[in-house]
């Protein structure tokens, strides 16, 4: 009997919320087996610089909404069974956490259709490491019961009721892929019984050396942040602990303007770093 020949497996891997320390052991552990890593563009490339063997082969599959140029879920579906059913290693790569605002479920749907065996690995998601780099327990004792992590992406996702209950709740609240609504959720606020205790912040490509933490009142942020164009990924706390900011901020703004992620220029995704194999949508 062959001991050595190889099974296939899937791991559904989270890089964690930027910064490439912040990957979990376990997550490096299988990223050096893969002969595959389909990566999203939410990753750092010093992840896949330093853990990634030379010989695996690299495949971009990044999403970027905002610029309408992403891989179809399907797409991405069919090269991880592909590859799984070739008896390879496949590391499914994914920025934050991999259960937290991803496509996982379609992904694991499709696993267990082809009866691949797989792994999921969590990661730090974006809103932990965005709250910590920006000194903002999310549940501090006395400034939130709870934190409830959301998206606000169109308009139909949140009832006009829920609305009013997320106004006058001590929870925490965290929203994902809402940038290019922001102007439009603060309003969704205004004219409800919002504490005047509580502050918005926004916070841009959290944990990168490219972190700003941007804070405003629901008084003044349509006068000090309403017309401005966030960076890519940015990330949306509301609540009391917003005012723990300024007092436990342990990280200053960065200086230098940039984009730490890979970006979407002319309909094709390029990557930033040399060892990825480049795949255009």
């Amino acid at each position: 009997m062959n001991t050595n020949i190889k099974s296939p497996k899937v791991y559904l891997i989270g890089a964690g919320p930027g910064n490439p320390d912040l990957i979990t052991v376990k997550a490096v552990k299988a990223i050096a087996k893969a002969d595959v890593v389909l990566s999203d563009r939410l990753v750092s490339p010093e992840i896949l610089e330093t853990y990634v063997n030379k010989n695996t082969e690299i495949i971009y599959v990044g999403k970027e909404c905002s610029k309408n140029a992403s891989t179809p879920q399907s797409h991405i579906n069919t090269l991880m069974v592909d590859y799984a059913l070739q008896n390879k290693t496949v590391v499914r790569l994914k920025g934050g956490d991999v259960s937290i605002f991803s496509n996982v479920l379609d992904e694991l749907q499709a696993l267990k259709q082809n009866h691949i065996p797989y792994e999921i690995i969590p990661g730090i998601t974006a809103a932990l490491g965005a709250a910590a780099y920006a000194g903002m327990p999310l549940t501090a004792r006395g400034y939130a019961t709870s934190v409830r992590f959301l998206t606000y992406y169109k308009s139909e996702i949140l009832t006009h009721e829920y609305w009013k209950e997320l106004a006058i709740t001590n929870d925490t609240l965290v929203f994902y892929m809402s940038k290019g609504n922001l102007k439009e959720l603060v309003e969704k606020f205004i004219g409800l019984e919002v504490s005047k205790e509580k502050k918005i912040a926004v916070i841009e490509q959290a944990t990168t050396p490219f972190q700003k933490v941007y804070t405003a009142s629901f008084d003044d942020f349509g006068k000090t942040l309403g017309d401005k164009n966030f960076a890519s990924p940015s990330l949306v706390i509301i609540g009391k602990v917003v005012n723990l900011h300024e007092e436990f901020s342990w990280l200053e703004n960065a200086e230098e303007e940039g984009l730490y992620f890979k970006s979407v220029e002319n309909g094709s995704l390029i990557p930033k770093t040399q060892n990825f194999f480049e795949y255009a949508v």
